[in-house]
């Protein structure tokens, strides 16, 4: 997830370096910035299924290829539309690792600790998000090709995850749902557990994918990916831009506006490992309703100040971020994994990421276009009202499954 984050975030980081050297107009910039998070809906949607079907060890090794792949064609690209090409097929590996990643750690942690560790996928992608700002703060020396150099580091990077990732083994709860119990005993007893020790499967570990939307689990299905798209309809908008808004603000100096950017990601990461200690604590109910909440309010603020200087405009951007990432930011990796049976859980994870893909598409889209027509601070009114309809999705139809198995999480949505 410290990769994934990394390279989402360092196309923001490269964008104005990009700009300038190959004259990119506004409208296709918004494209240049988008074609990762398009690539991420498609590998999401697909991988998601896959991994349902075919396990997560073998779909978890298998994404990590289009990671060091086409993370290093990006750092040689020659034109936009090579650029836009490799950054979309990057994405398509991105999109496959949300649903891989976060199904695979929920099946193997114990319930009193499982949010506290899911969680942790999102307060590492946005440490990841961070060192995108400092890798481009210190490489920016490097001059004009300096967002090649940014690229070759997120290549280098997967390389090295590829081989941690060959001794992780198959989920027990996807092998016991396949019928293959002994294997999974087999991976308890290497992890400790007691020899015998047996994995009970859900008896909706077959689920057909089409299940989540019909039933109770329709229900869940919205909940899902309402609230993650209208989290990422304000985070990307903001995120993606914070060092193009910055230099605007701060008489065109790029330094001054990467060490902005970098300090609204620290204050970001400081939200999410907030978050990480608190969804045990709280529980994952209250947790998301008070982010949204605080989210909301730091919007409107910035909505409302007119002129603001760039310490202002950091501190305000610092905050949102800090509230975004405190509750939806790490409870999208926890929600899908908790209230979806294990044989739709990876396929239902993978959808919620495609629809807050859309979100971000929009918001990178759009967002250039309304600041242009508008200005900043009435453009900030979208994020306020997205942020708003993500409190009251949560408030009306977030549960709380703090301290609960899977199992039985699964058997109380088969039961209504």
């Amino acid at each position: 997830m410290f990769l994934d984050g990394f390279d989402l975030t360092v196309i923001a980081v490269a964008l104005p370096l990009l700009v300038k050297m190959w004259h990119i107009p506004p409208a296709l910039s918004g494209v240049v910035a988008a074609a990762a998070v398009v690539g991420m809906l498609v590998g999401s949607l697909l991988f998601g299924h896959l991994t349902d079907r075919f396990g997560r060890k073998a779909m978890y090794l298998f994404d990590l290829v289009f990671f060091v792949v086409f993370a290093a064609l990006t750092a040689i690209s020659q034109n936009v539309w090579e650029l836009l090409i490799f950054r979309f097929l990057l994405g398509v590996g991105i999109g496959a690792d949300y649903p891989i990643s976060s199904t695979l750690l929920a099946e193997f942690v114990p319930a009193k600790r499982r949010g506290g560790f899911v969680a942790s996928l999102g307060a590492t992608w946005f440490f990841g998000a961070l060192c995108a700002y400092v890798a481009g703060y210190l490489l920016l020396p490097l001059g004009p090709d300096a967002w090649r150099w940014m690229m070759v580091v997120g290549a280098l990077i997967a390389v090295v995850v590829i081989i941690l990732r060959a001794a992780i083994p198959e989920s027990p709860r996807w092998l016991a749902a396949r019928g293959r119990v002994d294997e999974a005993s087999g991976v308890l007893v290497k992890l400790g557990a007691a020899a015998g020790t047996r994995v009970m499967a859900s008896t909706a570990a077959t689920m057909p994918w089409m299940a989540m939307f019909t039933g109770p689990l329709l229900r869940l299905t919205i909940f899902v990916s309402g609230f993650w798209f209208c989290y990422d309809v304000a985070f990307y908008g903001i995120s993606i831009y914070t060092p193009t808004i910055l230099k605007s603000f701060s008489l065109g100096s790029s330094a001054a506006a990467y060490l902005g950017s970098a300090v609204v990601a620290l204050l970001g990461l400081i939200g999410a490992l907030i978050g990480v200690s608190l969804v045990d604590r709280w529980g994952r109910r209250p947790l998301i309703i008070f982010a949204f909440g605080g989210l909301t309010v730091m919007l409107v603020v910035l909505a409302l100040v007119p002129h603001p200087v760039l310490v202002a405009l950091v501190v305000l951007f610092g905050l949102a971020t800090l509230f975004a990432n405190m509750g939806p930011g790490v409870l999208d990796f926890v929600y899908p994994t908790e209230v979806f049976p294990t044989g739709v859980r990876a396929g239902a994870t993978g959808f919620g990421t495609a629809v807050s893909r859309v979100g971000a598409i929009l918001s990178i889209l759009v967002f250039p276009g309304v600041v242009q027509a508008w200005g900043l601070q009435s453009a900030l009114w979208l994020f306020v009202a997205a942020a708003l309809l993500g409190f009251v999705i949560c408030l009306v139809l977030a549960p709380e499954t703090k301290g609960r198995n899977l199992e039985d999480l699964s058997a109380a949505v088969e039961a209504k």
